[in-house]
């Protein structure tokens, strides 16, 4: 799914209500090449992000980055709104290096002292984003989502500030997944040792850096077989796995499942 905003404005950023997004849904998996960050005034449902189930519920937010795997499972009781935006639309350097992370939560509750900040934030930008074209500023609403990712209080926020080698292997790991699969590569290439590069992966995940590749080719492999619907040999290619016997061995190891098992089940879900 490609950005395609309404209107004859070309924004980076664009608006809509839950209503709207009920007219919309299919009930269907979607994988967009761009962000959806929803607050959620009132109401209880669920949403899965790759291929995990969160529930909606009254003052919490929702982010679905670029690529991820969602469905909107039960909003027909969920009030509040919607942000679609492209990733180079928020304006400050903190705003953009939050969204350019692929470890993004994709489900928090915002905390009641925080709401007022987050409604007023939210609010401004609707207003803006409801301007005729001939009255509407293009540089307003960048600026006021910034204002509301940044009220919003991301829980992978303060870790994002914090950790600059885990930074600089996560960015690496997103390029590069695709052809590197070995810790070793990932430590030559930014010129740390392979234990201080797993030390710094493991203080901020939990996970050794091997352990974080496996997860992200993983993950990268369910996108493809649940939402492409791509065959065993066709990851592999895409995956870098000189061939779908490789990839099997991989997949079934890191899941328990076979490529073709865990496809089917993801169908029925």
């Amino acid at each position: 799914m490609t950005y395609q905003p309404s209107g004859h404005r070309a924004a980076a950023v664009e608006t809509m209500t839950f209503d709207r997004l009920r007219e919309l849904n299919d009930g269907g998996t979607q994988r967009a090449d761009f962000h959806v960050l929803a607050v959620v005034d009132a109401g209880h449902g669920t949403v899965t992000v790759d291929f995990r189930h969160h529930p909606l519920k009254e003052r919490s937010a929702v982010w679905i980055p670029p690529g991820a795997v969602h469905r909107w499972d039960d909003i027909a009781g969920v009030a509040g709104h919607l942000v679609l935006y492209v990733p180079t639309a928020p304006v400050t350097h903190a705003t953009r290096e939050l969204v350019a992370s692929p470890d993004l939560v994709a489900h928090w509750s915002v905390p009641d002292a925080d709401w007022p900040f987050v409604e007023m934030a939210r609010d401004h930008l609707l207003l803006e984003a409801s301007a005729v074209p001939e009255n509407a500023p293009t540089e307003l609403p960048p600026i006021l989502l910034s204002a509301l990712i940044a009220r919003l209080r991301p829980p992978q926020a303060q870790a994002l500030s914090a950790h600059p080698v885990f930074q600089e292997f996560r960015s690496s790991v997103e390029a590069h997944f695709r052809e590197h699969h070995a810790a070793g590569y990932y430590a030559r290439a930014l010129g740390y040792a392979p234990r201080t590069l797993s030390r710094a992966v493991q203080q901020v995940t939990g996970r050794t850096a091997k352990v974080y590749i496996v997860d992200r080719i993983v993950l990268e492999a369910k996108r493809l077989l649940a939402h492409d619907r791509l065959t065993a040999a066709r990851c592999a290619a895409m995956l870098g796995f000189p061939d779908a016997s490789n990839f099997s061995v991989f997949f079934r190891k890191a899941t328990g499942m076979r490529p073709g098992a865990w496809q089917a089940a993801a169908a029925v879900e």
